[in-house]
């Protein structure tokens, strides 16, 4: 039989977007798939949306969250009533393609325990679902690492989050998201391949949707309220550290952090990691 994988689809003010999202999951060429839907106090109409499409779809579990509570409380309250050995974390304006469980599922069962990871290309498209770029005209296969990548991520930016897929395991070990943060990713990867090695499947799997309230455009703001959760993510860097090739990645890290904040006109945050670039670098 094969192993159950849930979906943990969240919907914060996605109105126009969140029917294509469910209706990419069902029509997975892999079974079985858990979906839990949960709504973050959306204020378009997206939960009215959800409960109109669940009327369809009974076997979908909902869940509404009274207030806005950000995007890794969320996640985390999914989360925990979650059953499946693997775990998707769908935002409500992405899209799957059809052999996204399928590809996924058979890449971490071939690879064996020690890696807890899948992600893969994919496509990005605009509000009106026209693609504009593929994950890997910026970041061409050949340049995607697997296995051991801990380094790396500390290095650059090249994972498209959407395509990740997870071992339950990694998440239960990580306690889940870090709710003191505003943005889940920077943190994931950086905990789970501590620990766990990563595959990289350069195929498109997913279609990554860009729009101007999302949080990975909130991140390029002037004033971003995520800067510091990056930060946050660097402490943890500097800990989780073990070989002076580490420490050397952390410093270049900070050194373009610190360029960002400036850009951002983040000046506390500037100090911040000025002062965190001034310990890393008396190790």
């Amino acid at each position: 039989m094969n192993a159950l994988v849930s979906i943990i689809c969240i919907c914060h003010n996605h109105a126009r977007f969140v029917t294509q999202a469910l209706d990419s999951v069902i029509a997975q060429t892999y079974q079985p798939i858990e979906l839990i839907v949960i709504d973050d106090a959306s204020t378009d109409g997206g939960g009215k949306i959800i409960k109109q499409w669940l009327a369809h779809h009974p076997n979908a579990t909902l869940l509404l969250n009274a207030e806005n509570i950000g995007y890794c409380k969320t996640f985390n309250r999914a989360f925990r009533i979650a059953r499946g050995h693997y775990i998707i974390d769908l935002a409500a304006d992405d899209i799957l393609l059809p052999n996204r469980v399928e590809v996924g599922v058979a890449a971490l069962e071939k690879a064996g325990r020690e890696y807890g990871v899948t992600f893969s290309d994919a496509e990005h498209i605009d509000e009106n679902g026209l693609t504009r770029w593929r994950h890997s005209d910026k970041y061409p296969h050949h340049t995607i690492p697997s296995g051991d990548i801990y380094i790396h991520l500390i290095n650059r930016y090249f994972i498209c989050s959407p395509t990740m897929m997870l071992r339950r395991e990694v998440l239960e070990a990580m306690n889940g998201y870090d709710e003191s943060l505003t943005y889940e990713d920077f943190d994931l990867w950086i905990r789970a391949s501590r620990t766990h090695k990563y595959i990289y499947t350069p195929q498109v799997l997913v279609r990554k949707r860009r729009v101007s309230y999302s949080l990975s455009q909130r991140q390029r703001k002037i004033g971003s309220d995520q800067s510091y959760s990056t930060y946050q993510v660097c402490q943890k860097i500097r800990v989780l550290n073990r070989t002076e090739a580490e420490r050397g990645a952390l410093d270049a890290r900070l050194v373009y952090e610190m360029k960002t904040s400036l850009r951002q006109l983040n000046f506390k945050v500037l100090i911040n990691y000025f002062q965190l670039w001034l310990m890393n670098r008396s190790n």
